[in-house]
């Protein structure tokens, strides 16, 4: 499918916590997976309801690409942002950026592709766009 929205979309932003933290004192890469792959599933679910596309489950089947540019650090408030790149029969994919603001400047912390797949209640894929 073409004619995909060109701009980008804040799907979370939360502040790093304490608990999140690795023993070197910065945030695991593990908490930033998990908040991507919550903010991409945000990203694409605002994408089929703009469309006015009935919201199909989506199901993670991958995490593409993964950068981690900077360490995320407690106290930092991070932005996730989506972009849908692609919509399949069945799936969709979503680019995640990941971004904090330091002392005036924007910091890009890390960036991931999510690719998910619409299912019904067997876990079987369905359509995303409706028919027509």
């Amino acid at each position: 499918m073409t004619n995909l929205p060109s701009e980008r979309f804040l799907a979370v932003k939360v502040v790093m916590m304490p608990r999140d933290t690795n023993p070197g004192g910065t945030i695991f890469g593990g908490v930033l997976l998990s908040y991507i792959d919550q903010a991409g599933v945000v990203g694409a679910h605002d994408l089929i309801r703009d469309r006015g596309w009935p919201a199909p489950t989506l199901v993670t089947v991958a995490l593409n690409g993964v950068e981690f540019h900077q360490p995320v650090f407690v106290g930092d408030v991070v932005s996730f942002w989506t972009r849908v790149v692609r919509i399949g029969r069945t799936s969709i994919t979503v680019h995640v950026a990941v971004e904090t603001d330091r002392l005036g400047q924007t910091v890009s912390l890390t960036k991931a592709e999510v690719v998910y797949v619409a299912v019904d209640d067997e876990r079987k894929p369905v359509g995303i766009a409706p028919h027509g």
